[in-house]
């Protein structure tokens, strides 16, 4: 009798933290029933400490091959150096879509009760090109790079996926006002796309006006489509307003390729201190079993996490409770293995 081969994916570790938030990631996705296997590689410092880059080919390879990624945090230098991992991954998988929700979760104290955000940046452009020179000692000038393909690219992936989710109100978030030229073509670029799916409504916001209202009653947003740099800060923002980084999830998303990742940082304070919060990492992870259409393992590990931090109130540190990583890596486990069930 032959049985189905089991689908491999990439494992990206990361540095500081990212080894005990993974391994506990990979403990509740075993408790689960999931049965992958995984391609292990390294990114970040310890691929420039082995390789001498931070984005070693073999990586890259292995992610063309297995089509999908789960990532823990990596530590890039600041300043001079090297380029971000992240930033090169995205590029050169064209992960032209980053995919963050920042949703209210029962048991998570933060600030707001009813937040459901689900924010759309494009990836591969705008400064994050990274094109900069001296002009002369003293004055550095940036280039900015938006186009409209990869405008109504990211502008298509969120109506489609509003479509499929059952959203209703998409807002492109610009600087237009000012930057006439870059911000007016994405902001064009939007509202070309939105004339295409008349269900959905479809309006914008400038960027600060946005932020301040964000922080007022994010509950008046459902879905948010920015460019790269407003993406990257408003994706933080929000989730500042859902209890932090250390609970949200977020995906890269590609034509051929998904990498699925901690958003937060490497932590190395923290590292090998039993401390860090993987809640973060297995809700990416949970990301991944969707995309994977796996529904069967997002929902015993949907219970697993509302009985232990809901019921049991198992909790780590950042969020105000005592458990450290392995502790609640524990309890979700015991609360998978018992079968139990998040409420509708």
């Amino acid at each position: 009798m032959s049985h189905p081969k089991k689908r491999v994916i990439t494992l990206i570790p990361g540095d500081g933290i990212g080894p005990e938030v993974t391994q506990a990631t990979l403990r509740v996705l075993e408790a689960a029933g999931a049965d992958f296997n995984w391609d292990r590689q390294m990114a970040g410092v310890e691929a420039i400490e082995k390789h001498g880059v931070a984005l070693p080919d073999e990586l890259v390879d292995s992610i063309h091959r297995t089509q999908v990624a789960l990532k823990g945090p990596v530590t890039t230098p600041v300043g001079k150096g090297f380029q971000s991992a992240n930033v090169q991954l995205r590029q050169a998988l064209t992960l032209y879509a980053n995919v963050r929700p920042a949703r209210t979760l029962p048991g998570v104290e933060s600030r707001y009760d009813n937040v459901d955000l689900l924010i759309f940046r494009e990836n591969t452009e705008g400064l994050y090109k990274g094109i900069e020179h001296t002009v002369v000692p003293g004055v550095v000038e940036s280039l900015k790079i938006i186009t409209a393909e990869a405008s109504e690219r990211i502008a298509r992936f969120a109506f489609e996926w509003a479509g499929r989710e059952g959203r209703k109100r998409l807002t492109a978030v610009h600087k237009a006002n000012i930057m006439k030229l870059s911000d007016g073509l994405f902001l064009e670029s939007f509202r070309k796309v939105s004339a295409d799916y008349p269900d959905l409504e479809a309006d914008d916001r400038i960027i600060d006006a946005l932020c301040m209202q964000l922080v007022k009653a994010p509950e008046r947003f459902d879905i948010l489509v920015l460019p790269n740099l407003y993406g990257d800060i408003v994706s933080d923002l929000a989730a500042g307003l859902v209890g932090g980084l250390g609970v949200t999830p977020g995906a890269n998303i590609g034509i051929d390729s998904a990498v699925f990742e901690a958003v937060h940082g490497s932590a190395p304070d923290i590292a090998g201190q039993n401390l860090a919060n993987p809640l973060a990492l297995i809700r990416s992870a949970v990301m991944m079993l969707r995309h994977l259409d796996r529904p069967e393992l997002v929902g015993r590990i949907r219970g697993g996490l509302w009985d232990a931090i809901v019921n049991k109130k198992v909790v780590t540190r950042d969020l105000g409770g005592t458990a450290s990583t392995s502790e609640f890596t524990d309890e979700v486990v015991r609360s998978i293995e018992s079968g139990a069930v998040r409420p509708r």
